[in-house]
């Protein structure tokens, strides 16, 4: 019979992903990691920011962070 495994936070979700107190799921936007010379100054200062993970995808970063210290 298989012994049971305690959860374990996935420590690539971890790094990705940010979850703030009300349950809201961050992410950093794309397009920031190189080829940078030739995008406007505007795009890239926009790309700083965080966005809203969308509905659709928040279960699955929530199994991947089980101790979110949400309640």
């Amino acid at each position: 019979m298989p012994r049971w495994k305690p959860m374990k936070t996935k420590k690539a979700a971890a790094k990705r992903f940010k979850i703030t107190a009300t349950g809201k799921i961050l992410r950093k936007g794309a397009g920031k990691r190189h080829l940078l010379g030739h995008k406007r100054a505007k795009v890239k200062r926009h790309l700083r920011s965080t966005l809203q993970v969308a509905e659709t995808h928040k279960h699955h970063i929530e199994v991947s962070l089980p101790f979110d210290h949400r309640g």
